[in-house]
């Protein structure tokens, strides 16, 4: 498959053409072709609004989308977190390679650990599901901050901490880790204090679904485990958007016992922003060997938090 060059489609912002660079070269081995970055401006760049203003998800992928089937690029690479779950009629998603750090960090001022935060610390964050799990642990822990919706990409997020408008700022691991910015992290959040958005830390591959060529040498920077784990953090948000508004958390995981791979648990949550309210849950089952099995265990979570009140929950998102 050697010849002219492939062109990807990416995001314009730092992350976004580190993350595409490193796909870029592992493309470039499997395939033998140069790979060339195109970026494209989407309208998440572009706007000032907050992300639940401008429709959330989808913001940061229709213009990469558009680009592909258009033919002005081979292939897009979009973070996972930011593509919508229903499938695009003449898109694949050929890879999903192996996952990042799925975790959320924070920098603060000071050093500062989450724990060691002063009363009244103002925390910077973009997202609805952050302001939830931080609300209701501090509720449940006996803190007191404020978080603070903020916008921008990762060097703007950090200098409100450094110019001291704000005291943290909370942003996902796997972003600084491509970045090479996690030197300055000041703590690690544990998945049980604020669960991350679903595929988060997973890059998305995509090509049209006519050139079967390139979706063939695409498989090989898929992994499987990686995969089966965001398809049914994805399909547990899939199911829940169908009756519920609120932010939501969810991330799988592999159990292992030394080398050998027993298990997946699925961790689901959805609460309101102000943190008042959180249906959390889980569930465990075996690894789920195909696309509809890993969809299965997603939709089941959902299900049973549905039942346990997270429809209630509908709309009711702090303005």
């Amino acid at each position: 498959m050697t010849g002219k060059a492939l062109r990807l489609g990416t995001r314009r912002s730092k992350l976004a053409m580190a993350q595409s660079g490193q796909v870029a070269d592992a493309v470039s081995q499997v395939t033998g072709r140069p790979v060339e970055l195109v970026p494209i401006t989407t309208y998440g760049d572009t706007s000032r609004e907050h992300l639940a203003q401008i429709g959330g998800t989808g913001v940061f992928v229709a213009a990469l989308r558009d680009a592909l089937v258009r033919g002005e690029v081979d292939f897009a690479v979009h973070s996972l977190k930011d593509l919508p779950t229903t499938p695009h009629d003449e898109l694949v998603l050929a890879a999903v390679p192996v996952r990042e750090d799925p975790r959320d960090v924070m920098i603060a001022r000071d050093a500062l650990k989450l724990t060691d935060l002063p009363r009244g610390a103002r925390i910077g964050t973009g997202s609805a599901r952050r302001m939830a799990q931080l609300n209701a642990y501090a509720a449940g822990h006996g803190l007191e901050f404020e978080t603070v919706p903020i916008r921008g990409n990762v060097d703007t997020r950090i200098g409100y901490v450094t110019s001291g408008e704000l005291d943290a700022v909370v942003l996902a691991a796997a972003g600084l880790n491509r970045v090479g910015r996690s030197d300055e992290v000041t703590d690690f959040l544990s998945v049980d204090t604020v669960l991350p958005a679903p595929g988060q830390g997973a890059l998305a591959v995509e090509c049209s679904v006519r050139d079967t060529e390139l979706i063939a040498a695409l498989a090989e920077l898929d992994d499987p485990f990686t995969r089966a784990a965001v398809t049914a953090e994805r399909s547990l948000l899939a199911a829940l958007e169908a009756g519920c508004t609120a932010p939501v958390g969810a991330l799988a995981d592999l159990l292992t016992d030394g080398p050998i791979v027993k298990e997946m648990r699925l961790r689901g949550v959805v609460g309101t922003t102000d943190g008042t309210t959180l249906v959390q849950l889980s569930t465990t089952g075996p690894v789920p060997e195909t696309h509809e099995a890993a969809m299965a265990l997603g939709r089941e979570l959902a299900t049973e938090m549905l039942a346990q009140g997270a429809a209630g929950l509908m709309g009711e998102r702090a303005q």
